[in-house]
């Protein structure tokens, strides 16, 4: 057992250097260029040249703010949404709908997401064909300026239709630890309404194990690219969209340009999480001023409705996005205010089928390598865990993490210019090996409670008849956890899937997946070719989660209640 137990040892220790090595090397590749120093380009001389030259650039600023407002607007809507819905409708018949609705939600791509959701609110949109002409008079589409918005709003309605679902399903993992049933009837009995018994009993305690996941979604939509491209502003464009503006110029002058940006956006990332914190602060406050104020809330008929309104609004748009995608892909001729295309047809489909065979074959094939690693890491880690009697420690919780709380693009750059020195860049094995950077806390997050959860009588049984710890965890643990180990790795394809800078950057235009060319097709403003790849983007992890759903019943078709165990 100690021999063995040695060898598990190297799984946490590959862990903490897969999570934290690339971030690290990343983060000090940008760091030298940024500060001036790029022999290979001729800089070899430290100074804050780069910094002056990025502040002079025009709309910086403006660039800056944007990105800022994103991440706290986006955060703050989401987190409003998921606690008033969770504070209203725990334990009721429309939270277990939505509770089962949550992963397929999670599944959909960001840049899917988008373009569904382009394809609804824009001027010549389902929304408005809805409408038109019998009750907006409109025959043509209106000159509004609704997606590319200067604001950046309908960017941010896309970021929380989709982190709506991420918060929700990391609140839903965090409920059984804070004993929110019992609380909330305590709460209850002393008056206190519905929603005003969860903020005040149960929502300080379920925060705390929140707080990583909100981070991480202020540093991602702080810094996103892809939806950026697809619904956000463009004159000037956020910051971390200028970055890779200039990252890919062919000027290499403009690398430490970039640098620099990728410094500044790790800079406003930090200063909307500093924000969030002091907001946190305020809210700690108020609480405490409610609750000596004595008051109850007990009429919360009209909030509970808004929040039940905003969740089923968030789903809605999701699924109708991905209608109007499938929609767009098989339609003829289509003229506004039609509802429906004149006519269906193939051609979309027929004149992409060759150019979507590299792509789709890349996507799977990074995917599937990403994910399965992710999972091998995740089983051994866990099973060191049982093996060793280890707890998870605040250290590997912020470790696990770290790559979701530090942007994408300020390391990731680094992480390019690294591979380029060392002749890494464009190669597969980098590309997966980058992935898997963003697949694995997904994958162990999703497996760590099942895992820790399965009741050890079956191993100390299997241990009374002599049987090692190896023969336990291949013979016993191991086949009645199959189900969330599939559930597992189809999450983490579904995330690989959907990535898109990683790919971008580290692939160097030379693995191109799905993802990337419904992104790059966002330019050209075909919508016949945008919803058909961008609707094959949206099925992929759909069937990664149905053959999750098959795969236990298909190895134990002749064991009825090891599929019920599974």
């Amino acid at each position: 057992m100690p021999r063995r137990r040695s060898r598990l040892v190297l799984f946490p220790a590959a862990i903490f250097t897969l999570l934290i090595g690339p971030v690290a090397a990343g983060l000090a590749g940008a760091a030298l260029p940024a500060f001036g120093y790029l022999p290979v380009i001729g800089l070899d001389h430290v100074s804050l040249e780069p910094f002056a030259a990025l502040f002079a650039m025009p709309g910086i600023l403006r660039s800056c703010l944007l990105s800022l407002w994103t991440g706290l607007g986006t955060t703050f809507l989401a987190f409003a949404v998921v606690t008033a819905f969770l504070a209203g409708w725990h334990g009721t018949r429309l939270f277990g709908w939505l509770q089962r609705l949550v992963s397929p939600l999670l599944s959909v791509p960001h840049a899917a997401t988008a373009f569904g959701l382009a394809f609804l609110i824009a001027p010549s949109g389902l929304l408005l064909r809805l409408v038109s002409p019998w009750a907006t008079g409109m025959e043509r589409p209106p000159d509004w300026l609704i997606v590319h918005d200067p604001a950046g709003l309908s960017m941010m309605a896309g970021l929380v239709v989709k982190e709506i679902p991420f918060l929700f399903l990391m609140a839903l993992a965090a409920l059984p630890q804070v004993e929110a049933v019992p609380r909330m009837r305590a709460a209850r009995a002393l008056g206190y309404g519905r929603m005003a018994a969860f903020y005040l009993s149960v929502l300080p305690g379920l925060y705390r194990q929140l707080r990583l996941p909100v981070f991480a979604v202020i540093a991602y939509a702080s810094s996103v690219v892809d939806v950026a491209l697809i619904l956000g502003p463009t004159l000037p464009a956020p910051l971390a969209v200028r970055i890779l503006t200039w990252q890919a110029d062919p000027d290499l002058s403009y690398r430490s340009l970039a640098a620099a940006g990728a410094l500044v956006q790790l800079v406003v990332t930090g200063a909307a999480i500093l924000a969030w914190w002091l907001l946190e602060k305020l809210a700690a406050r108020l609480g405490l001023a409610a609750i000596s104020a004595g008051r109850r809330f007990s009429r919360d008929r009209a909030p509970r409705l808004l929040a039940a309104g905003a969740m089923s609004l968030a789903a809605f748009l999701v699924l109708a996005g991905i209608a109007a995608l499938a929609l767009w892909s098989f339609a003829g001729l289509w003229a506004f205010p039609g509802l429906m295309p004149g006519r269906f047809t193939l051609s979309a489909w027929m004149r992409l089928s060759g150019a979507l065979t590299v792509p789709l074959t890349n996507a799977l094939l990074v995917a599937a390598a990403s994910a399965a690693g992710a999972v091998v890491l995740a089983l051994g880690a866990l099973e060191y865990e049982v093996r060793a009697g280890a707890t998870p420690t605040v250290r590997a919780l912020v470790a696990l993490y770290l790559p979701l709380l530090v942007p994408q693009i300020a390391f990731l750059f680094g992480l390019d210019i690294l591979f380029i020195r060392l002749g890494f860049d464009g190669m597969l094995f980098a590309v997966i090996l980058v992935h898997l950077v963003f697949v694995f806390p997904y994958v162990l997050l999703s497996l760590a409670d099942p895992w820790r959860a399965f009741d050890p009588r079956y191993a100390r049984i299997a241990a009374s008849l002599g049987r090692g710890a190896d023969a336990i965890f291949w013979r016993i643990r191991l086949p009645m956890l199959a189900r969330p180990v599939a559930t597992a790795a189809a999450l983490g394809f579904a995330v690989s899937i959907a990535l898109y800078l990683p790919t971008l950057l580290i692939g160097a235009g030379r693995w191109p997946t799905v993802t990337t060319e419904a992104v790059a097709l966002s330019a050209g403003g075909d919508p016949r070719a945008i919803g058909a790849t961008a609707l094959v983007q949206a099925l992929l992890p759909f069937a990664g989660f149905a053959l999750a759903a098959l795969l236990p019943a298909l190895l134990f078709r002749r064991r009825a209640a090891m599929r019920a165990a599974a």
